[in-house]
């Protein structure tokens, strides 16, 4: 769950995280925590010159004033480690306050003493959006005398330079001032690890050269929830670990607590919260910076300092909460002993709620997301390929992005069935797949392909199920299978539906009772399925069925192609709750399967079905928001009276934060490093995101929502949402976290395959 992506990102990570092993192990971090003076001592005299010798305060200072010409994000992947560790003293408000001074466009050695560890600093934010904040009048030439009190401010008891608003005649301005000049009072901190104080100014003169006037509160709250949600969400992340680790040694009942689904759940969801975390920061941490002095000057500065603002806003409501609730759930999962003031968990839930009680409340900084969203602003979720060295666009050559143009153009061209059956034949229907029937198209190329039939105007035949039956049958079907039914199905000929669930086997396909039995030249298949799609309407269907009853349940299944136009199928459409009959139900009466519709080796069918389900190419843009997503969700607060703004700015930024994550996934396959739970995790969060938002459309939608369900539009031609609309949302959704694996079987998974939590008890034998 690491915040970075790239290899560099993730040596730095490495390194970081290394350093704070050295030099911070917890029993620096309890030492800090069990006397706050000495842990302030220890960071002035060694902490802070380590870190200036490693580069770590500088990372994101310029060259030319003794940093390491980095950016943002490096100091997120840094503060990331850092919250990690729980690392106390003022690296995050010093770090802080140097990245003010560089958004602000100052250099030289006010700077330079932050990056070199000679000073430190911190910078006053408000205790929620806006603040009382020290007021100021002139004094010519020489600037400002200021005057007045501060909120509390992380870090100002360490602290040599101050950093704070300051309000005019002519409104707010920032300033950097001396500590020496004000009066700095310690206050009682709840992070035990890192000093808050209360800083007042009496008379204190601000030279005109320590006006920040490159700086507004825009830029300051926007850097401030960027960082402050880096080092969220190194906490999330170790509160996440922590709970998993000693779930899985902690017994009760006799076996390890991880293996109780309460439990794998509780730490599943954590995940999950990790992860957004991660991805949200890591977006906002690469947004573009206002050019100092320049922000609002131009149409394309605004917009892109409305982007950052977006995107802070967004890792603000996702980081800190996950913060929160991930050391809440640790200490629950800890359990009695999580409780206790020795154990760390304390110091790191004491952290996360400090941080966004300094941020401020999430419910205002989600109000501001939902304005930015409802004035049109937005942070496209877009991936751009890096130019490199040689003529090659993050690794492809340009001439092959050429000839992939110049192949694409001339099948653009034709039409109709003629264009269909070239992208078929040439292998761009299905481009991950070896040839003959893909282009053995690595992830990149995955990528470049989709961006040039986009840019073309193609688009392949929708395959649907046929999609799974592709790679089935070229990794396990005969050469005259994949002759008779490849062809044809990348054309879009045949369409497939899928008999595998049961009545009594859904999540637990393996528990399935379909039997299929010797006949002469094949099998005959009896049974029951369901929840079958396009039943009706497909012309061939993939089967699993039992052909050793007395094996293992994952053993004596069979994998094999059905007519379903044979004789003995029948089916019967399935009435679902919204009146709709989209599934079927199944029914197999001796049906006669030849042996050479029988896929892979008899009895070996579990593993055919696992390729089935697993095999997935780069996707950009795979939604599970049918008609609930967060286009909608605006819609439907424009058109409301009284748009709740809190829950609509949640549900953007959580909407927003699943988009990243499919973004993640494909850089990360693009760099060959390990997708790992992303893509579970953003299948279970996209599926409960379409519930809740048509949940909340359907409250905007008042008494409307009690009129009826039936299709429509979001709105109503009146400019009033459309109750009846969102009433068979709410009911239709119901079906996404139960099809494809309950979202109960997607945290199993992700429980015990991302975070090593011991599997599920086998069932008892028959």
């Amino acid at each position: 769950m690491a915040l970075g992506l790239t290899e560099e990102h993730l040596q730095l990570a490495e390194t970081v995280r290394g350093w704070a092993q050295r030099n911070c192990p917890p029993d620096v971090v309890r030492a800090a925590a069990d006397g706050p003076d000495s842990g302030s001592a220890r960071y002035l005299e060694s902490l802070a010159p380590g870190l200036a010798e490693q580069g770590l305060l500088g990372l994101h200072v310029p060259d030319e004033d003794g940093g390491q010409g980095y950016g943002l994000p490096e100091l997120a992947v840094a503060l990331e480690e850092f919250g990690r560790a729980l690392v106390p003293g003022a690296f995050l408000p010093t770090a802080f306050a140097s990245a003010a001074l560089v958004a602000a466009g100052v250099s030289g050695k006010l700077v330079t003493g932050l990056a070199d560890g000679s000073k430190t600093g911190a910078v006053g934010l408000a205790a929620g959006l806006t603040s009382q904040i020290p007021r100021a009048s002139s004094a010519g030439a020489n600037g400002l005398v200021v005057e007045g009190e501060s909120s509390p401010v992380l870090g100002a008891s360490l602290a040599d330079i101050v950093i704070l608003p300051v309000q005019t005649g002519d409104g707010e301005v920032w300033a950097a001032l001396d500590a020496s000049s004000l009066e700095i009072t310690a206050l009682d901190s709840l992070d035990l690890t890192r000093p808050v104080a209360r800083v007042r100014a009496d008379q204190a003169v601000v030279p005109a050269d320590r006006l920040l006037t490159g700086l507004d509160r825009r830029a300051v709250t926007s850097l401030a929830a960027i960082l402050f949600g880096a080092e969220a969400s190194g906490i999330a992340d170790w509160a996440t670990h922590a709970a998993a680790e000693y779930a899985k040694i902690r017994h009760q009942f006799g076996r390890p607590i991880g293996q109780f689904q309460a439990v794998k759940h509780r730490c599943a969801w954590m995940l999950t919260a990790a992860e957004q975390a991660a991805a949200a920061v890591w977006d906002a941490a690469r947004t573009r910076p206002d050019a100092p002095g320049t922000a609002g000057t131009t149409p394309v500065a605004e917009g892109e300092a409305r982007q950052r603002e977006f995107a802070a806003g967004v890792a603000a409501v996702v980081a800190l909460d996950a913060a929160v609730r991930c050391a809440q759930q640790c200490i629950q999962v800890l359990g009695g002993i999580g409780y206790t003031w020795e154990h760390e968990a304390h110091l790191y839930y004491r952290r996360a709620l400090s941080l966004r009680a300094l941020l401020g409340p999430s419910a205002e900084w989600a109000g501001q997301v939902a304005g930015l969203a409802l004035s049109g602003v937005s942070r496209p979720v877009q991936l751009e390929l890096p130019a490199a060295e040689g003529g090659a666009e993050g690794g492809l050559s340009v001439e092959k992005r050429r000839r992939i143009r110049a192949e694409l153009a001339a099948i653009a061209q034709l039409t109709g069935k003629d264009r269909t059956a070239r992208l078929a034949a040439d292998g761009w229907v299905v481009p991950h797949m070896p040839s003959p029937w893909g282009r053995n198209a690595d992830a990149l190329e995955q990528v470049v392909i989709q961006q040039e039939m986009q840019a073309a105007g193609l688009r392949g035949p929708v395959l649907a199920i046929g999609a799974w039956v592709v790679p089935a049958l070229i990794q396990y079907g005969t050469a005259e299978q994949q002759q008779r039914f490849l062809p044809a199905t990348l054309r879009g000929d045949y369409l497939w539906c899928q008999l595998f669930s049961e009545p009594g086997a859904g999540s637990d396909l393996a528990g399935l009772t379909t039997r299929a039995v010797r006949a002469d030249g094949g099998w005959k298949l009896t049974g029951q399925k369901i929840w079958t799609s396009l039943a009706r309407q497909a012309a061939w269907a993939i089967c699993i069925a039992r052909t050793d009853p007395a094996a293992p349940r994952h053993d004596g299944i069979t994998y094999f192609l059905v007519d379903m136009s044979s004789p003995g199928v029948e089916v019967r459409p399935l009435r679902e709750i919204t009146g709709d009959s989209l599934f079927n139900q199944v029914f197999l009466d001796e049906v006669f399967v030849p042996d050479d519709c029988v896929v892979g080796e008899v009895n070996g069918g579990w593993r055919v079905a696992r390729t089935t389900l697993a095999n997935e190419r780069v996707s950009l843009s795979q939604s599970w928001a049918f008609g609930s997503g967060v286009p909608e969700l605006l819609q439907v607060a424009r058109a409301a009276p009284d748009a709740p703004l809190g829950p609509v700015g949640t549900l953007v930024c959580e909407g927003h934060a699943i988009g990243l994550l499919a973004l993640r996934v494909t850089l990360k396959q693009l760099s060959g490093t390990e997708p790992g739970a992303t893509g579970s995790v953003r299948k279970l969060l996209g599926m409960r995101h379409a519930q809740q938002v048509a949940e909340l459309c359907l409250t905007m939608s008042g008494s409307g929502g009690a009129l009826g369900a039936s299709p429509g539009a979001p709105v109503s031609q009146d400019g009033s949402p459309d109750g009846s609309y969102w009433a068979r949302q709410v009911l239709q959704g119901q079906a996404l976290t139960i099809g494809g694996g309950t979202t109960d079987i997607q945290l199993n998974i992700i429980g015990e395959r991302m975070l090593g939590l011991p599997r599920d008890p086998e069932p008892p034998a028959g």
